[in-house]
């Protein structure tokens, strides 16, 4: 008998689980899923330099991707060395892929956004040197001169 064209009740098999490279990834995708938003993890990596016979030898991948906003965002819970250097990454990324939109989320802004929406008690985060007034709603406007 041929196949059937009738369309299969079996559920489709469970996505394999994400491997985050760090806890504050894990707790900005349980963010996105609470409020609905679609995302990637790493998807796309960028090349940022090449050697002299084309081979890449610098490249960038952002955390996550929104699809629903064509935005990548970076999250970056780092010391202030490395964060230089993550700048510079990122403008490397937009000189070189123009029209790319991507966001960082520095320390400061992710420990916020853990207290905002209550994935992180504020005393847990004394010594973290939160801001002392609201925090911030979640934006994913791009600023390009970051």
């Amino acid at each position: 008998m041929g196949a059937s064209s009738a369309p299969s009740e079996e559920p489709a098999p469970p996505a394999a689980p994400v491997r985050f490279a760090h806890n504050s990834e894990r707790q900005f995708a349980l963010l996105l899923d609470f409020y609905g938003i679609a995302w990637d993890y790493e998807p796309r990596e960028f090349v940022l330099e090449w050697d002299r016979l084309g081979a890449p030898v610098l490249a960038f991948r952002p955390d996550f991707y929104l699809p629903a906003y064509d935005l990548y965002i970076e999250i970056t819970t780092l010391n202030q060395k490395l964060v230089t250097k993550k700048n510079r990454k990122i403008r490397q990324l937009r000189a070189l892929y123009p029209g790319t939109k991507i966001k960082i989320l520095y320390q400061r802004d992710y420990l916020n956004l853990l207290v905002k929406y209550g994935l992180e008690e504020p005393s847990q985060l004394a010594d973290a040197g939160l801001d002392e007034v609201e925090p911030m709603p979640l934006n994913f406007d791009v600023d390009t001169d970051e």
